[in-house]
């Protein structure tokens, strides 16, 4: 990532909200601000980096929109002048605070429904594309573009402030919503040649940290955080030299950030002796179970598929079907959760996971050509690249062990 890169993803979020707390209509903001960010892809690495860049986006943001509003007879001359002689926010001059929290709770209006508060959110403030927000929230591209226009359209006008008491609840929902699909697009990236975005899951963990310090009593936004620290944590041993997928059976558990375990490890403590236990913290204690083991054969995998069942009946969804499929094959064998992921309807249709959650029950079973043939399937469906490497190795393996397998019975008979 350039310099230039860095400072434009630090930057937008803040000048997203002068704008948007100063004229109101959000849609119209976010345009004028990405042309503001277009004149500084040209102009900054020409000319130097002005001495206040966000102020230096605040005003060209504040001519393109005031240019979009002289041709727009729908907008109150009244209120834009007086928007226009308003003194300068403070926060346009003070390049240390960040509003990115701020604008985030803004997107969240209650207007919107939470798919959609969520799905804008993502795109006009953590950085996501449609695709990357689709593949996150489990649905066809097509719907989350549908989703991201209509709330833009449904908000134009709209005036943005910042919630009362009585909205933060909700609005919290979807902005939690929001950290944890950002980290998890950051943790294992969607698409492309790499397995991580390390900058995306930073961030995630960065604002989940300051929701934290601001509402320390919220049990769900401390789980959300714990569970963001014991996952990073792994993170150092998920990819080989090579940037290859390493499974978590395979991990060095030396190289896990014993760090951010005692962190995570000690927030959740706290928090699920306190608070009303929620998705989060569940996902957060499956997460600290997988850390304290010594190693993959030490895993309390009782623990974690009672977890598991737990989260299903709270939170159920697609994801969580799959990930206790896996608990259950090591408690009670894989034959018994093939049985049950032929039962379930994961709804993931298009997605390589249930393919790849398919082969490696197979994989355990021992049939080792349907195994093949369900890891290739799966390598076919995904966009990423390690991901698709690491199982079209998995196929090659079960292929490899068939053949010796089949030697061996040949030489067995020869005798």
């Amino acid at each position: 990532m350039t310099e230039l890169d860095s400072l434009v993803r630090e930057l937008a979020p803040r000048v997203l909200g002068i704008l948007a707390r100063r004229y109101g209509d959000f849609a119209a903001c976010e345009d004028a601000l990405q042309d503001a960010l277009l004149d500084a892809s040209v102009q900054w690495p020409a000319e130097g980096f002005p001495g206040n860049p966000a102020g230096w986006l605040v005003t060209v943001a504040a001519r393109r929109r005031i240019a979009a509003w002289r041709s727009d007879q729908a907008r109150r001359r009244r209120e834009l002048t007086a928007a226009l002689l308003e003194p300068g926010s403070p926060a346009e001059n003070a390049p240390g605070e960040d509003d990115t929290l701020v604008v985030m709770l803004l997107c969240c209006q209650p207007e919107l429904t939470v798919p959609s508060q969520v799905a804008l959110t993502l795109r006009a403030v953590g950085g996501l594309s449609t695709a990357e927000i689709a593949r996150g929230l489990l649905v066809p591209e097509a719907t989350v573009g549908q989703r991201i226009s209509r709330a833009k359209h449904k908000l134009a006008g709209v005036t943005f402030e910042l919630p009362g008491e009585d909205q933060l609840p909700v609005r919290l929902n979807a902005l939690g919503r929001v950290l944890y699909l950002i980290f998890n697009e950051g943790y294992t990236a969607s698409s492309g040649a790499d397995l991580v975005r390390p900058d995306l899951a930073a961030e995630a963990i960065r604002l989940t940290r300051q929701l934290h310090q601001r509402l320390p009593d919220d049990g769900e936004i401390a789980g959300l955080l714990a569970l963001m620290l014991l996952t990073e944590a792994r993170r150092p041993a998920r990819t080989g030299p090579d940037g290859g997928l390493v499974p978590l059976a395979e991990q060095d558990r030396k190289r896990w950030d014993t760090r951010l375990i005692a962190e995570g490890t000690s927030l959740l403590t706290r928090t699920l002796a306190a608070a009303p236990i929620g998705p989060y913290q569940l996902q957060a204690a499956i997460a600290a179970v997988h850390d304290e083991a010594i190693s993959f054969a030490d895993t309390d995998w009782r623990q974690i598929l009672a977890l598991y069942d737990h989260l299903a009946a709270l939170a159920p969804g697609p994801m969580v079907t799959l990930n206790r499929l896996v608990a259950t094959a090591m408690v009670n064998g894989p034959q018994v959760a093939l049985t049950e992921l032929a039962a379930a309807d994961p709804g993931l249709a298009g997605s390589h996971r249930p393919h790849a959650v398919r082969a490696h029950l197979l994989e355990l079973a021992g049939d080792r050509e349907q195994a093949r043939a369900s890891y290739l399937h799966a390598a076919q469906l995904t966009l990423s690249i390690p991901e698709r490497r690491y199982l079209e190795a998995r196929a090659l393996g079960t292929f490899a062990n068939r053949g010796r397998k089949a030697a061996q019975k040949k030489k067995a008979r020869s005798l």
